[in-house]
C-alpha cells in the first residue's frame, strides 16, 4: 500500500539488463517502491514535468542515473535539472559503470547523494540498494508539493 509519503524510484537507465538487474536487487530485498523508468534524460525531465505525454511523478521521489545514456546523458541531465527551479533540489545517485574521475567531480559538482559503481557486482550492489532503502527511509524529504522556502 502506498502512501503520501512512499517514495518512487525513478530509474534513469537505458540499458535493460542493468535496470532488470536493479528490480532483481530490489525484489530481493523486498523493496516494494514504485519504480518508474526513463530511457535517457529527456525522457527523465519529461516524467518529473509531466510533459511529453509522460505522467508526472510526484515528491517524494528519488532519482537513480546512469551516466552514459543517448539524447541526453546523465551529467547532462544533472546540469539541467539543477538549473530548474522546481526540480533543483531532487535527490539523486549515480548509478554508473564510469569509474572517470572527471565524471565523479562534475557529478559531485551537480550535487549528487553518492556515486554507486554498477561494476560492483554481487554483494556489493545489494549493499548499495541496501543503503538507499536505509537512506529513503531515515530521511525527511521536503513537503509533498512545496518546491521553495517561503521563510
Amino acid at each position: 500500500m502506498y502512501t503520501k509519503n512512499t517514495v518512487t524510484i525513478l530509474l534513469v537507465e537505458d540499458d535493460e539488463i542493468d535496470a532488470e538487474a536493479i528490480h532483481r536487487g530490489f525484489a530481493e530485498l523486498k523493496i516494494a517502491n514504485p519504480i518508474k523508468e526513463a530511457r535517457d534524460g529527456i525522457e527523465a525531465l519529461d516524467i518529473l514535468r509531466g510533459t511529453g505525454g509522460q505522467q508526472q511523478i510526484y515528491s517524494p521521489y528519488l532519482i537513480l542515473l546512469d551516466i552514459n545514456m543517448p539524447r541526453m546523458n546523465g551529467l547532462e541531465f544533472l546540469q539541467a535539472i539543477r538549473q530548474d527551479p522546481e526540480l533543483k533540489t531532487a535527490i539523486i545517485f549515480i548509478l554508473t559503470t564510469s569509474n572517470d574521475d572527471r565524471d565523479r567531480f562534475q557529478a559531485y559538482e551537480n550535487h549528487v547523494a553518492g556515486y554507486i559503481l554498477k561494476n560492483n557486482a554481487g554483494e556489493s550492489f545489494i549493499e548499495a540498494i541496501k543503503m538507499l532503502k536505509h537512506y529513503w527511509t531515515i530521511i525527511e524529504f521536503p513537503p509533498r508539493g512545496i518546491t521553495k522556502c517561503t521563510l
